[in-house]
């Protein structure tokens, strides 16, 4: 049986426009934008069959999308002592988890960039040199995003 939300007109509002925005900002699908409104939206956590419910998702479905909103670092799943069924909750540092996510990400493509740079030696001098930008954008983005974790974090 499906209870029908208690939302507020305005909370449905901000729902759908997280559908919509993240979605297609984050090259998320918008069931995804739709689940991380509800949890940031939600008094407290919910279960994978509680979101299926909201958002109108099938079980695959959203065990895709929350595994996606963990790995973004927005959401974290957790289990109570004693509890039978993991729930889903918006995250009390989410901002913090999501440049981190982001930051892990840029650290990644500057290990490839590096590597691309070092196994590029011996190209022709206009591929070395666009190597050598890639590496140097990504360092340059590394130390950027590192030190706005620790501005973000220094002023919570």
């Amino acid at each position: 049986m499906v209870v029908p939300s208690t939302r507020s007109a305005e909370a449905e509002v901000l729902i759908d426009d997280f559908a919509s925005v993240l979605g297609r900002t984050m090259g998320w699908p918008p069931m995804a934008g739709r689940t991380a409104g509800v949890l940031m939206l939600a008094e407290g956590s919910m279960t994978a069959q509680q979101l299926q419910a909201e958002v109108g998702a099938s079980a695959g479905s959203m065990s895709e999308i929350t595994r996606l909103l963990i790995t973004n670092g927005v959401v974290r799943r957790v289990k109570a002592p004693g509890a039978r069924h993991f729930v889903y909750e918006w995250r009390a540092d989410a901002w913090v988890g999501c440049l981190e996510h982001q930051l892990g990400q840029t650290r990644e493509l500057r290990e490839l960039a590096h590597r691309a740079e070092e196994t590029g030696a011996g190209l022709p001098e206009v591929q070395r040199r666009r190597l050598h930008e890639m590496a140097g954008y990504y360092d340059f983005m590394v130390a950027r995003l590192t030190a706005l974790l620790e501005d973000y974090r220094a002023g919570l």
